[in-house]
């Protein structure tokens, strides 16, 4: 079956998103399958930005069915606000299908999540305290509110009070704060249904009947392999599953109905909030400011500062691996353009002197390992108007080869700039 996964192979920023709006033109429906609007993807079409949370990227080609499956987690107030902003743009949102079973954001939620990070203090996750993570817990305790129960507002208000006999007493109890109004909650959230009504729909019958008849189908995570519940750097990372398995049960689609998966990469390597990264530059590196300034490395939905570094290719592979990558994009390759010489870390070194060629498993062994790194030239020239492989300069297709032979898998797409057009297609992916 045609089904293609866009998949970070980094903690999210790797610039999933032009890459997604680079292949969603050749789709018919775009599925956003996981996460909530604490990830935005930031699209550049003719020089106007476009910064997308809840909407897949699809929603700027009017032939295209953008599709939010049942494992996002919804806030409906961003979600309109978010309609609103493309509206007003021009962008058509009608053909956008949200699925009903997905799960609602709650106002609790929100204030759940900035307490709870205030307690931690220092230990703190650094989440973005939009209450993705609360919403989750709650899916997983069963005591959710789901996009369906908007249309029954008798049901919407019985949840609402059952679940919101224990929020209140853990708000008011535990944090000391005032109680949550169910009436002001139901007035505000109501209100919002006549709007998203013609949107909720049974997605995963929408996807099936798509890849039965032959379409082609792109389903789009937020975040990335390392923030993913299970297979990140726990226990900072994200309440889902960004990873490619993670499609099968937020799209609600098997393994066989894909068959392609592209692994993005940034050229080098950022973080957001807190957890291990091996590659990192110390505060106040030049090169670590030169690629915060040049790729401007600041949160689409946040504004934080990124963590930058060197690219790891110990990480890499092992994404590669779990995702069962068919291949790779890299971008912001020209980020790199003004360095003489570039650094890639193709193993790690522990405390005791093991070499590791893989990521270890356990937590105290990775947040204490060395990186080995392989220096290389750089190429001392902007590659802004590259748009072949062959304009690029011989040691920025060296890099780009290297980044090959350390992943495993073939490198499709390289970007050279922030617009939609600076895309390099090597010969493989045309």
């Amino acid at each position: 079956m045609p089904g293609t996964v866009i998949v970070g192979t980094q903690w999210g920023d790797e610039g999933k998103g032009r890459f997604t709006d680079y292949l969603a033109k050749e789709s018919e429906l775009v599925v956003r399958y996981q996460g909530g609007h604490n990830a935005g993807h930031t699209i550049v079409v003719d020089g106007e930005v476009f910064a997308l949370q809840l909407v897949p990227s699809g929603v700027l080609y009017d032939y295209v069915t953008p599709v939010i499956g049942n494992g996002v987690v919804v806030d409906p107030a961003v979600l309109v606000a978010e309609l609103d902003m493309l509206g007003g743009k021009g962008i058509d949102t009608s053909r956008l299908r949200v699925s009903g079973n997905a799960h609602l954001i709650m106002p609790y939620h929100q204030e759940l999540d900035r307490v709870t990070e205030r307690y931690l203090g220092k230990n703190k996750l650094g989440t973005t305290k939009r209450g993705i993570g609360p919403a989750y817990a709650d899916k997983a305790l069963r005591v959710g509110l789901r996009v369906q129960d908007l249309l029954d507002p008798k049901i919407f208000r019985e949840k609402l009070d059952l679940v919101l006999r224990e929020k209140n007493g853990v708000l008011a109890k535990v944090y000391n704060r005032l109680p949550l109004d169910a009436d002001e909650i139901c007035e505000q959230y109501l209100a919002m249904e006549p709007r998203l009504r013609p949107l909720i729909a049974d997605t995963v019958h929408l996807v099936h009947d798509a890849l039965e008849a032959g379409q082609r189908v792109l389903f789009e995570g937020a975040q990335a392999t390392y923030l993913d519940l299970d297979h990140g750097t726990y226990p900072f990372v994200t309440s889902s599953n960004p990873v490619a398995g993670g499609v099968c049960t937020g799209a609600g689609v098997g393994p066989r109905a894909i068959d392609r998966i592209v692994g993005i990469t940034k050229a080098y390597a950022t973080r957001v909030g807190a957890g291990p990264f091996p590659t990192e530059l110390p505060d106040g590196d030049a090169v670590g400011n030169l690629l915060v300034d040049r790729g401007v490395e600041f949160g689409t939905n946040t504004g934080r500062r990124r963590r930058p570094g060197w690219l790891d290719a110990v990480m890499l592979r092992h994404a590669v691996r779990l995702n069962t990558c068919t291949e790779i994009a890299i971008t912001k390759l020209d980020v790199l353009a003004p360095l003489p010489e570039l650094k890639v870390c193709v193993a790690y070194e522990g405390e005791d002197g093991t070499r590791y060629e893989h990521v270890p498993y356990h937590q105290s062994v990775l947040h204490k390992v060395r990186p080995v790194y392989e220096t290389v030239p750089g190429w001392g020239t902007e590659i802004d108007g590259a748009g072949r492989i062959e304009d690029l300069p011989d040691a920025a297709r060296e890099y780009v080869r290297f980044v090959e032979e350390l992943a495993g898998v073939p490198v499709s797409f390289v970007s050279v700039g922030p617009g939609r057009e600076q895309t390099v297609v090597l010969p493989r992916a045309a």
